[in-house]
């Protein structure tokens, strides 16, 4: 990506000249199961990390919305990905939804894993967020979650000098996705791509 891309990135479609890191050094996600019995990783991955619930059949919007608006123009970055985690004994309830998206979208990059509520409501509170889950293990908040599993928002004074703070983006609201979330992703994605332009240059 030319680096004059990266600075259109940088500075124009987002009030912080680089995503600040809410949370520094997030947990590893633990060896719980995708659909197809795999692992998932956050390291090495650019992710957006979702905790849908047991009610996520009848918000299921919610993941359309995200599938449309998120995951459509970034899945073919390599290492970008969407990681859903959901009560266990709500596979079946997955499949469904994740056929439901397949009709529409290459959904490769897209997992759902599956782990008792207690242990998603653990996990969870080692992100130090300010917002909580409910009592169905949900949130219908999403978080980016960056290569070195920092969580990236916005947080401290932006270019303008306000103050400014956002752990998570809304899946509820297409805008919030269309608007925020979508400027911020971009803005690690062009993270990713001038280091990685930086260190092909270092090679040669």
């Amino acid at each position: 990506m030319p680096i004059c891309a990266y600075l259109f990135f940088a500075s124009g479609v987002n009030s912080f000249v680089k995503l600040p890191t809410v949370t520094p050094n997030v947990p590893e996600l633990p060896k719980w199961k995708t659909l197809h019995g795999e692992n998932v990783q956050l390291r090495e991955k650019i992710t957006i990390l979702g905790f849908p619930g047991t009610e996520f059949v009848k918000e299921k919007g919610n993941q359309f919305n995200l599938q449309q608006k998120i995951y459509d123009k970034n899945k073919s970055f390599q290492d970008f990905q969407v990681v859903m985690v959901l009560p266990v004994g709500l596979e079946n309830d997955a499949k469904t939804i994740k056929a439901e998206l397949a009709r529409i979208s290459d959904m490769t990059s897209w997992h759902y894993v599956f782990a008792k509520p207690e242990e998603i409501q653990s996990y969870y509170a080692q992100l130090k967020l300010v917002g909580q889950l409910n009592a169905n293990a949900a949130t219908a908040n999403v978080f980016i979650i960056d290569k070195d599993r920092n969580l990236r928002g916005r947080k401290g004074k932006n270019k303008k000098g306000e103050q400014e703070y956002k752990e998570g983006y809304n899946t509820i609201s297409a805008a919030d996705l269309h608007n925020e979330m979508s400027d911020d992703v971009k803005i690690i994605l062009a993270e990713y791509r001038l280091a990685l332009k930086r260190n092909n240059k270092r090679k040669i």
